[in-house]
């Protein structure tokens, strides 16, 4: 096992029962700004994406959909790499360790593998790719395709996507928008 690579913790996913009310909260009290929002048929409720920084796309998500008999608020832990071979290498890592609910994810702004730790906690590990779409968004992450087919295909596909800019002039648009509020 490649023991060099050690993904760092950069965001979280909360279950909400109340999405305004949370997303009130977290803008107020916290200093957030909404940088997307939509539905997620996966959790069968509205998700909603919020940053401080306006070159991350995302610090916190409120996710709908909290079950009364769940325990926890967290929907998930999200893990960044520094590329995507660092990426592929994270994939066949949990490959081998045979995890429950596997799912690589081509977001368009970013590239994912997500996956249950042992005790069921969702966890993702990804890394941003140079573009935006809004979100939610996802294709399957093939990666038996080499770097250059998946930045070529995530390109393209973004490009067909309304909505879509250089990740550069969306996190410019951002720290506009969050210095206007």
């Amino acid at each position: 096992m490649d023991t060099t690579i050690r993904p760092n913790l950069t965001h979280a996913g909360l279950w909400v029962r109340e999405s305004a009310v949370m997303e009130a909260f977290y803008t107020r009290v916290m200093g957030f700004h909404v940088s997307d929002r939509g539905f997620v048929e996966r959790y069968n409720g509205n998700i909603t994406f919020m940053s401080n920084d306006p070159t991350i796309h995302h610090q916190v998500i409120l996710a709908e959909g909290r079950p009364d008999d769940v325990p926890s608020t967290i929907n998930q832990l999200s893990f960044l790499v520094k590329s995507l071979d660092e990426l592929r290498v994270m994939y066949r890592r949990v490959v081998a360790e045979g995890v429950e609910n596997l799912l690589p994810r081509n977001h368009g702004n970013a590239w994912s593998v997500y996956f249950d730790d042992p005790e069921g906690n969702n966890i993702e590990v990804y890394l941003d790719s140079p573009f935006h779409v809004p979100q939610p968004f996802g294709e399957y992450l093939d990666f038996d395709l080499s770097n250059d087919e998946i930045m070529k295909l995530t390109e393209d596909m973004c490009r067909a996507t309304e909505g879509f800019l250089p990740r550069a002039e969306w996190s410019a648009k951002m720290a506009a928008a969050r210095d206007e509020a």
